[in-house]
């Protein structure tokens, strides 16, 4: 199968007008024959959303505005984010995954953080559950932006049957004084590399362009194969669209040759992690 990632830009509190934007990098990634597409966090709403939470958050179950892409899933799946309105009306930072029609599956953002710019706690909610989805293209982990940074939410996602994890983020550009690198890129792409290698997975990573409310956003989408080579990575503060095969052999080559993720002692980090709580 091939994978696709859209880093875009989003238009704050524009709900119709991304959903048009989704739609022609959906036909773009069609015309390479991509069989899904991960396009960024937040990426049919915006990022820096605060009170428009509660105008544009939207019941997944019952909302028709999603009908479009709903639609364009019977050509290629689509991976994307949005702001998700429950049945009690809390909102979440959410991603979903939509193939043949439907919505599948939907994570919601574990870890909203609240420190320095992030400002996410005070107008979502927390997500409860991490777990691995069946998808015709096998079990996918689908994380947000700083469920990547907790190394249990990978690994949690990896030991209930991931072969692909896919992270979505709008991550603001930070420049360091002291390095003539773009730190963003390196501190990121070195924790993708590290989880696609321990777990013996694919990793897939889609980070939002552009400037919104002050804040820019950097890009540099990359997909990892299970070894943590770097097979597709993308340009960096410019729109882009990229793609590599994704092999499930090489999953299993690569957990044959290093038996580190089978070798995982599930029963001794629970009774360890147990102890370390008293």
């Amino acid at each position: 199968m091939k994978a696709a990632v859209a880093q875009i830009n989003s238009v704050l509190g524009n709900l119709e007008r991304n959903i048009d934007h989704h739609l022609e990098f959906c036909d773009e990634a069609i015309k390479n024959k991509a069989d899904f597409i991960v396009f960024p966090e937040l990426s049919l709403t915006g990022y820096s959303l605060k009170d428009i939470n509660f105008s544009i958050s939207v019941n997944t179950a019952k909302t028709r505005l999603l009908d479009r892409l709903k639609e364009k899933s019977r050509e290629i799946s689509i991976i994307c984010g949005l702001a998700e309105e429950d049945e009690n009306f809390a909102i979440y930072n959410s991603g979903i995954f939509i193939s043949d029609g439907e919505i599948k599956f939907t994570h919601r953002k574990i870890y909203p953080p609240t420190y320095g710019l992030f400002e996410e706690f005070r107008y979502f909610s927390k997500g409860r559950e991490c777990k691995a989805h069946e998808t015709k293209f096998g079990k996918i982990g689908l994380l947000v932006c700083e469920d990547l940074w907790h190394l249990s939410l990978p690994l949690t996602a990896a030991l209930d049957g991931a072969q692909i994890i896919t992270g979505i983020a709008a991550s603001p550009t930070r420049l360091a004084a002291d390095s003539e690198k773009f730190r963003n890129y390196e501190i990121n792409s070195e924790h993708h590399r590290t989880y696609a290698r321990i777990l013996s997975l694919y990793f897939i990573f889609s980070n939002r362009v552009g400037y919104e409310d002050g804040i820019n956003f950097w890009g540099g989408s990359e997909i990892i194969d299970p070894f943590g080579n770097i097979i597709s990575a993308a340009r960096l503060f410019e729109e882009d669209i990229i793609y590599a095969e994704i092999n499930p052999e090489e999953v299993r080559r690569a957990r044959h040759q290093a038996r580190h993720f089978l070798d995982e002692d599930t029963d001794l980090t629970i009774k360890n992690l147990k102890k370390a709580r008293k």
